[in-house]
């Protein structure tokens, strides 16, 4: 068992629970392997509640160095004037419990983050002095995530990504003006200018790797951000848009969405939501999806008639049954990225029909081996022996998305009429 004292430990407890609102600590991108003398080595394939490619859970200590904060942001627990205990861990103590519960396998990795202590540059100073310590004197070589104080500056966030594998800003609240209504002591620039500085130093040591060979890696797993979702009254559109330049402007590893919790009720200033919003927040993250992996834009998914996603359906169905003139899809005939706009074919199984249909032609059986999800791309697909399926054309939009959202099969669909769809769903698209 680790013996730590009752102080730490209070401060443990403290500080792990302020830590439990920020959700963008999963990772994905470096592998770091042990050395000589050292301690621990980095995956490639995840840090908390991620698992790697042998199947094994790997957990990442998600900590706080201060939940004390000069800022009073409306959204926030740890906004200065809620009236809760506060700590602060020294960083030695920090990097010290760090090490002894690794040592323990209890952790595989730390996820830092931390309120402003007196000011952005004092706040990174201690944040960079717990990685420091733990990679100089520990010798530790597993998964450090950190975050980036806005309005730090530029040496000291380059200090930051040689110890840390990755670093992330967040932005929180998608525009400006909802930005300086509930946290009106920041500001988007100081938000935006260290993620333009962390792009900009991750291409130029890419460059430096190809011509020198002994050039460490600048936060080797990239940078991610996190919004929260429900604080403001910004569409997903909007949301959605500015994640989508992120990722193609900046080249962001991920953005997380994060449902508002509140946990500042007297604040009339924030929306009165009794649960956190939860459907929205898994919309937000299939969308993100489609924009990272399946060749969607913005506009594809969310546009000025539907600036919010559908909460009752998923992006890709709820795209499909929008623009019902792409559909049907022939299986045997379609490109690699028409296929990846069927609902029910994913990335991996648009590959293997790619691939398997140069030596066959593809029936209904083959697709379930495959992986396609037939209850959701029967309405828009054709192949051989699915002649008898019905599909958007014959049965029109409306029809489809009632059949999708009751479960019931293509083969039922000859048995209904639409004049016994329910009003509501016959008029939601």
């Amino acid at each position: 068992m680790l013996m730590i004292s009752e102080k730490t430990y209070d401060k443990l407890k403290i500080l792990a629970g302020s830590a439990k609102y920020d959700v963008s600590c999963a990772s994905s991108g470096t592998q770091r392997s042990n050395t000589s003398g050292g301690l621990g080595n980095a995956s490639a394939w995840g840090i908390c509640h991620s698992y790697s490619d042998d199947g094994r859970c790997i957990s990442l200590m998600k900590i706080m160095l201060s939940n004390n904060c000069i800022y009073d942001c409306a959204y926030c627990i740890n906004r200065r004037s809620n009236d809760h205990p506060r700590a602060t861990f020294m960083p030695k103590e920090l990097a010290d419990l760090t090490i002894g519960f690794y040592r323990r396998n209890y952790i595989e990795g730390l996820f830092l983050s931390s309120g402003v202590l007196r000011n952005p540059d004092y706040t990174m100073e201690q944040m960079i002095s717990v990685v420091k310590e733990l990679r100089a004197n520990h010798r530790f070589n597993g998964y450090i995530h950190m975050k980036v104080i806005p309005g730090s500056g530029s040496e000291l966030i380059n200090e930051a990504g040689k110890w840390a594998d990755r670093l992330s800003v967040n932005l929180e609240i998608p525009t400006e003006d909802n930005l300086k209504f509930l946290a009106p002591e920041k500001n988007y620039e100081s938000i935006l200018k260290p993620i333009h500085l962390i792009t900009d130093k991750i291409n130029e040591n890419r460059e430096d790797r190809k011509r020198f060979r002994k050039v460490e890696k600048f936060t080797p797993a990239g940078q991610s951000t996190q919004f929260v979702i429900g604080a403001s009254d910004d569409t997903d559109r909007t949301i959605l848009k500015l994640a989508g330049r992120l990722y193609d402007q900046r080249n962001l590893k991920r953005v997380y969405y994060s449902g508002f919790i509140q946990v500042n009720g007297y604040d009339s200033r924030l929306p009165v939501l009794t649960t956190p919003p939860l459907v929205r927040e898994h919309r937000l993250y299939q969308a993100d999806w489609l924009l990272r992996f399946y060749g969607f834009g913005v506009d594809d998914i969310v546009n000025n008639e539907h600036p919010d996603l559908d909460l009752s359906l998923d992006p890709k169905v709820v795209y499909a049954l929008r623009n019902p003139w792409l559909f049907p899809v022939d299986i045997n005939k379609a490109d690699y990225y028409s296929l990846l706009k069927v609902p029910g074919i994913g990335p991996r199984s648009a590959r293997l029909i790619a691939d398997a249909r140069i030596h066959n032609h593809l029936n209904s059986y083959h697709l379930k081996k495959i992986g396609v999800v037939m209850k959701r791309a029967q309405y828009f697909i054709t192949c051989h022996e699915l002649g008898y399926s019905k599909t958007i054309q014959e049965l029109k939009p409306e029809f489809v998305r009632q059949l999708i959202l009751t479960g019931q099969k293509s083969t039922d669909a000859v048995q209904l009429s639409l004049f016994n769809l329910p009003v509501p769903l016959a008029t939601a698209i």
